[in-house]
């Protein structure tokens, strides 16, 4: 492998789950990073809930949590499309070689990742909320908000959808969209029958008024479910919060009143569990990914919607391969080229195609009833679980093959290819 020229400290901007990631990846390709997070405490015990799937598992194990994050959440194998009537659409029974995804609270595997920084001596400075950055021939100085700075080779944005980075990157880069839903999760002690109660298969139901997904617990403890409704307007969170959580169940209920098991789940639903998420948003496709010695990754520049079931799973894929383009090519400009030619075509076919189930989610009556008429023709054709999972589910990053650098047929840019 190439010995690293340029490139040998990093601030990674964005304590969450991506830039962790991030700074792990970069230790491992030999790079110092240090973690500036804007907010003046870590986020233990923050955060809803969420599925990594295989290849977001593989990506972790890259960086050496494999065990650690396997310990934690449930494993979720099949997916099944219901009809919201206790009839089954459809069923993706998953890919026998590769592992169940795994679904998880975010606080879970943001205390692995910080218990992995502090092992590893990574440093996450807390207060430090980035408003600008100066670059000169030799590094890039960031600038913070309470008058500090910091100076390193690279300045890379994992700071989420409402990224500093990207604005300082870009100035007319767009924003995050909202999908035109909103979310309410929780959980029930409502007991599921049959396998559906042992807590191995994930279900997403197409109701009357809403799309409603629910899963078993482990040992029978009961369902976990998540409701994605149609909201014309996109609420703040203090909108949000001033609204009860019990008002929040009694709508959801409302909305669900006719659905099977959506019913009986939220009959019994404890409303001291329930959570709305307002921010259920998407990243447009974004110009330009890096600029000078500061670069993207993640959800500053690639988020796509809930509806994916990858915004966690790209994000620590992207970290990972930035990581091994900055090890392999001779300088950041040729590496941030590699990287952006390499996850850009991936990343946004994934998202096309949730911003589609987008779409089907905040359909009105006819928009969902045609969907489940056509459900089933669809799985028999060009919806198959070898078709539609394979290209995402099976993507896996050989880390000990190096990345290297190929003119386009334009020669303005360099882009990645896998040496043989």
């Amino acid at each position: 492998m190439n010995a690293i020229r340029t490139a040998k400290k990093a601030l990674v901007i964005g304590g969450g789950i991506a830039g962790p990631v991030m700074a792990l990846a970069l230790r491992k390709a030999g790079i110092e990073a240090v973690v500036f997070e804007a907010y003046d405490a870590s986020a233990e015990g923050i955060g809803g809930t969420f599925m990594i799937a295989p290849n977001g598992l593989d990506a972790l194990a890259v960086v050496g949590l494999a065990a650690e994050v396997g310990a934690i959440g449930q494993p979720i194998g099949p997916m099944l499309i219901e009809d919201g009537k206790g009839g089954v659409l459809a069923e993706f029974a998953g890919l026998a070689d590769l592992p169940p995804g795994r679904v998880m609270r975010r606080a879970e595997l943001y205390e692995v990742l910080q218990r992995r920084l502090r092992e590893t001596g990574i440093e996450v400075r807390y207060g430090k909320r980035l408003v600008g950055a100066e670059e000169g021939a030799d590094g890039v100085t960031a600038r913070f908000a309470d008058g500090g700075t910091a100076t390193g080779d690279l300045l890379i944005g994992t700071d989420g959808t409402r990224s500093t980075v990207r604005t300082l990157i870009d100035p007319a880069a767009p924003g995050a969209q909202y999908t035109g839903l909103l979310g309410v999760g929780g959980y029930s002690p409502h007991r599921l029958p049959g396998r559906a109660g042992r807590g191995e298969t994930m279900h997403f139901a197409n109701g009357a008024r809403a799309f409603f997904g629910y899963w078993g617990l482990p040992d029978g403890a009961g369902t976990a479910w998540f409701s994605n409704i149609p909201q014309p307007g996109q609420q703040s969170a203090e909108q949000v919060r001033a609204v009860s959580r019990e008002e929040w169940l009694r709508r959801v209920r409302d909305l669900h009143a006719d659905d099977l098991p959506a019913r009986d789940v939220l009959r019994e639903a404890d409303a001291d569990t329930v959570e709305v998420f307002p921010r259920l948003e998407i990243m447009p496709s974004v110009p330009h990914w890096y600029r000078g010695r500061m670069v993207l990754v993640g959800d500053s520049v690639h988020a796509p919607s809930n509806s994916s079931g990858q915004g966690v799973s790209l994000a620590v894929e992207s970290a990972v391969e930035l990581a091994r383009c900055l090890r392999d090519l001779p300088d950041h400009t040729a590496a941030f080229a590699a990287y952006e030619a390499l996850r850009r075509p991936r990343v946004e076919k994934i998202a096309a195609n949730a911003a589609r189930t987008n779409d089907q989610k905040a359909s009105g009556p006819v928009g969902r009833a045609l969907f489940r008429l056509l459900a089933p023709i669809a799985m028999r054709t060009f919806m198959s679980p070898e078709k539609m999972l394979r290209p995402v589910h099976g993507h896996r990053i050989d880390w000990d093959r190096p990345a290297t650098a190929a003119p386009t047929a334009t020669g303005r840019q360099r882009r990645a290819v896998t040496a043989p």
